[in-house]
């Protein structure tokens, strides 16, 4: 019994010693004097291989790095505009509106008004076409403002894209027909064509910069310009409502007809 207390008193005396150790100590007073802390250094940057020994005026920022010394110290300012070029350009402008016809600059002519003809036939506000969208047509067609700016439409965005570059792009077209009181296809009897009230255009020949003509009875089946041709025939359909051409009949096999009727069922394209 004595040994079993006196391990007992031996075990608490150890505890004892063990907590005293580790307990934390005060800390102590801080130094006196300046703290010290850590700062980050800068290092030295290294030359370029060319234009570090430049001078400061060849540089974009000094000590950083540094442009070719045969570079121009400060940007070039663009020189004034002659005012005869400006002057040139504003005659060129009102040149262009006093030209335009059915409202548009893009459609350059002259308007003759109303042609009368025998019968049926006439023209209400009829217009002499020079050119579309700087495009020329020889001859000059007489037709009224709704097919005018049907051509023009379709020039923009079928016949121009449809020759792209090719030649340098289209100079003129070549116009076969226009206004004429006459029946359908030259016929003796028969209906009125559209053509005997200002309403259709036959084109026959596309003249391009080069000054190679694209024509429709030469090359609707050839290569590369057959292509072309019935690219734009495609494009014709929408803003006229007839489109005829090579594959409707034995009278369109030299040229396009194009006119402005409408139908009920929409455009009618062979």
């Amino acid at each position: 019994m004595i040994r079993w207390l006196a391990i007992f008193l031996a075990l608490i005396c150890a505890d004892m010693v063990v907590a005293e150790a580790t307990r934390p100590v005060a800390r102590g007073e801080a130094p006196l004097g300046p703290q010290i802390r850590p700062q980050l250094r800068p290092y030295e940057r290294p030359d370029l291989a060319r234009g570090a020994n430049t001078r400061a005026i060849y540089r974009a920022e000094q000590n950083l790095f540094a442009f070719s010394p045969t570079a121009i110290a400060s940007s070039l300012r663009p020189v004034r505009r002659p005012a005869a070029i400006e002057q040139a350009a504003q005659a060129a402008r009102l040149a262009r509106l006093r030209g335009q016809i059915c409202g548009d600059p893009n459609i350059q002519g002259e308007a003759i008004g109303r042609i009368s003809g025998r019968g049926a036939c006439g023209v209400e506000n009829a217009v002499r076409i020079k050119s579309v969208a700087g495009v020329r047509l020889s001859p000059q067609p007489t037709v009224d403002c709704r097919t005018a700016t049907a051509l023009k439409r379709w020039v923009v965005n079928g016949a121009k894209p449809a020759v792209g570059s090719e030649g340098g792009g289209i100079a003129s077209l070549r116009v076969v027909s226009h206004y004429a009181c006459r029946n359908r296809n030259s016929a003796s009897t028969g209906r009125l064509s559209e053509h005997a009230f200002g309403h259709a255009i036959d084109i026959a020949g596309i003249k391009l910069n080069s000054g190679r003509e694209i024509t429709v009875l030469r090359d609707w089946n050839a290569n590369g310009d057959g292509a072309r041709l019935r690219a734009m025939w495609r494009a014709a359909c929408g803003p006229f409502g007839t489109v005829l051409g090579p594959d409707a009949n034995r009278f369109h096999a030299d040229h396009f007809h194009f006119d402005t009727a409408r139908y009920r069922s929409g455009s009618y394209c062979r």
